[in-house]
């Protein structure tokens, strides 16, 4: 499992490598990350002002608390809180990355097809079908972000579970969510899909958690997205290797 997930890992950083092959095309996909970002700094940088504020409203129980226990609680949950916003936010971003850009992210895709040979004749559809999925991302988040919410109410443990879930679901919300046009182009039914991440668990959650950890990193939405969509790309195809599609579908 360990090394399937590290192998998940490293299908990201092979995903970097399409910067060496096409970097004018690599370059392009920085655009609409650019664009998605600047939408949700506009959101987060205001919240993690106001911290301080939200932990203190948040807790009016602990006002009469010892000074040292009540802000180990606020900064606790402040912590909480930001998880969860940034939960939200990596799908926001994701949705709006994926809707703004299809066109870029979708040369990406069927670059990196081409590259690795027999690519599929579908184009894994178009700006609706980005649309589509991106609504589905954000609801996603939006769960996301209240169980990240809920798990941060354990007493003692919540400080923890809250953002290490939020970075385990959110990563791989992302790993299905980037993979999706390549089975899409394949026009594979939900029941092979789910076969096929069934036989990638630890590959799939690897290749997410690296990616959404790189999201984390100030930037590194924007600067990781082009390098996601060529990883994930070649993901799908290891999955597609790995649970041949005639055990999938017979």
């Amino acid at each position: 499992m360990i090394r399937e997930f590290a192998e998940g890992v490293r299908l990201l950083l092979r995903g970097f490598g399409t910067w060496r092959r096409r970097p004018g095309l690599m370059a392009l996909g920085l655009v609409p990350g650019v664009i998605a970002a600047i939408v949700l700094l506009a959101g987060l940088v205001p919240l993690a002002l106001s911290l301080p504020v939200v932990s203190d409203a948040l807790t009016p129980f602990a006002d009469g608390w010892a000074p040292e226990w009540r802000t180990v609680l606020r900064l606790a949950v402040g912590v909480v809180v930001f998880a969860a916003a940034l939960a939200l936010a990596s799908a926001v971003f994701s949705a709006l990355a994926l809707a703004i850009g299809d066109p870029f992210y979708q040369r990406i895709w069927h670059a990196v097809e081409i590259d690795l040979g027999d690519p599929p004749p579908a184009d894994g559809g178009g700006f609706w079908t980005a649309v589509g999925e991106g609504i589905r991302l954000v609801l996603l988040g939006i769960l996301i972000a209240i169980l990240v919410l809920l798990l941060g109410l354990v007493p003692l443990l919540g400080g923890f579970l809250g953002p290490v879930s939020g970075v385990v679901l959110s990563g791989r919300m992302l790993a299905r969510e980037l993979t999706g046009r390549a089975f899409d182009a394949r026009d594979l039914s939900p029941a092979d899909r789910a076969a096929l991440f069934r036989g990638s668990r630890a590959r799939v959650l690897g290749f997410g958690v690296a990616t959404q950890l790189c999201f984390l990193i100030p930037g590194g939405a924007v600067a990781v997205m082009p390098a996601a969509v060529a990883g994930a790309t070649t993901l799908a195809r290891t999955m597609l290797q790995r649970t041949p599609l005639a055990t999938v579908t017979g």
